[in-house]
């Protein structure tokens, strides 16, 4: 089933509504879609290379705000869904020491979701739920997103199609090593200034 998904969000991209169903998969994909958006960021990019920017510019507002649903769905409703569930298991507690720690690192968090093929929508979600201070949210996600989509959107401009299978191949590696030297280098610095 989750390969006919994938292939009908392919497909999308080939209709002369794809810029609308770019925006409708980018937003709904930051809180509940499980089809990434660069299925169809990917061959619309590559079938018109000089509106790379306007397809990852469509693609970040559109993510940005759906993630802003996400935030919402954890914020509003948490205690109907989310708080009868920890209380059957008896980790009512185990939340609020989350919740603690979510709310002084869950920025980078989010950060690392935004960028790297981890599904972005459970840190939305959970973002709301903590109560992680909205507009640090709101700031991550818009740097995040919009660094993922531009850089995947600028290579496959730069580059065209040999850089589709690289990028698809090493997505997440590409990102978890961004994530990486930029999380070690504010570290570097905290402790060596």
């Amino acid at each position: 089933m989750l390969r006919k998904l994938y292939d009908w969000t392919l497909s999308l991209a080939a209709t002369r509504h794809a810029e609308k169903a770019l925006a409708g998969v980018s937003f709904i994909e930051s809180s509940i879609f499980p089809i990434p958006p660069d299925v169809l960021l990917i061959p619309m990019v590559l079938a018109d290379r000089t509106r790379w920017i306007r397809f990852a510019l469509v693609c970040t507002i559109a993510s940005v705000l759906g993630a802003m649903l996400g935030y919402a769905i954890g914020a509003f409703l948490y205690e109907t869904i989310g708080q009868p569930i920890l209380a059957f298991y008896g980790k009512e507690d185990s939340f609020a020491t989350i919740s603690d720690w979510y709310n002084t690192w869950g920025g980078w968090g989010v950060l690392f979701a935004a960028v790297t093929p981890f599904p972005y929508k459970v840190l939305t979600i959970f973002s709301g739920a903590t109560g992680l201070n909205f507009v640090i949210f709101l700031v991550v996600s818009v740097i995040g997103r919009g660094l993922r989509f531009f850089l995947v959107a600028w290579l496959l401009n730069r580059f065209g199609p040999p850089i589709r299978d690289f990028i698809e191949k090493n997505l997440g590696l590409l990102f978890t090593l961004f994530m990486v030297l930029l999380i070690g280098g504010f570290v570097a610095i905290k402790y060596i200034f």
